[in-house]
């Protein structure tokens, strides 16, 4: 028998004050819809008091208003229009609600034995790998075994990574969606030529070292504000005589990027 689908609800409170939940969610929604707080508070059953209660709680959540209004006359007509960082808020409560469902159905199925780290991973992880990269998948090439993203940076440059079949299915990898591409530090090599074309390559500048006994560490500014880290063996970085302000190209496999997704 086929268990019933896991729903999970998100409220966020300051004290033992409520400021947004669910129902508050489809309210700011439907401002956004009618661009009025008394069609809005009509379409979700509120009353005119209780929508104006209820968008001024969500206003005092924010540290800039979700939605901005002009009142109306008796009859409180006033228009209202949802704010970038009200319609932020709306798609972020969603994601953390869809996403606490997602993790509901994992504690029902398997219980929480031995898995507990990994299911606080998804909900905001400090990891010690320092190149992050924010990326849209442009294509999906799918094997036997492996599946081959081809992904774009924010500054529109490609990068390889290499997954398996399983990961995009566990992730619902898709063409045009947003993840992370983590890649690290050891991993990538530096050379003063240009590598060959089946690894990822990322040219920069060399900003800052640290040198050690046995290895260097080694910051490139890549550009568009975003910087490399890599580590490389000391007898590596000598053969490169590394000095700041260096053009160097550096390179790692595809099988070397980790993917991760909300």
């Amino acid at each position: 028998m086929r268990k019933p689908k896991i729903d999970a609800t998100l409220s966020l409170r300051s004290g033992d004050r409520f400021l947004v939940g669910r129902e508050r969610i489809k309210l700011l929604e439907a401002v956004a819809k009618y661009g009025s707080i008394s069609k809005a508070a009509k379409a979700v059953g509120y009353s005119y008091k209780t929508a104006w209660d209820s968008v001024d709680a969500i206003n005092n959540l924010l540290p800039s208003p979700a939605f901005v209004t002009k009142m109306g006359g008796s009859g409180g007509g006033g228009g209202a229009q949802v704010t970038e960082e009200g319609l932020r808020l709306i798609d972020t409560f969603h994601k953390i609600e869809q996403k606490l469902a997602r993790l509901s159905s994992r504690i029902s199925e398997t219980g929480l034995h031995g898995d507990e780290e990994m299911l606080l991973f998804t909900f905001g992880a400090r990891i010690s790998s320092r190149n992050a990269f924010h990326c849209a998948i442009e294509k999906i090439k799918k094997g036997p075994v492996d599946v081959e993203l081809r992904l774009l940076l924010n500054s529109g440059s490609p990068l390889l990574a290499v997954v398996t079949n399983a990961a995009v299915d566990e992730l619902e990898l898709e063409v045009g969606r947003d993840v992370l591409a983590f890649v690290k530090a050891y991993a990538i090599k530096l050379t003063a030529q240009q590598p060959a074309e089946d690894v990822n390559t990322i040219s920069g500048t060399v900003t800052r070292l640290i040198k050690g006994p046995k290895n260097w560490e080694i910051l490139l500014n890549i550009g568009d504000g975003k910087t490399l880290t890599t580590v490389i063996p000391l007898e590596e970085a000598e053969k490169l005589a590394v000095t700041r302000g260096q053009k160097l190209f550096a390179y790692f496999r595809p099988q070397d990027v980790i993917i991760a997704a909300n």
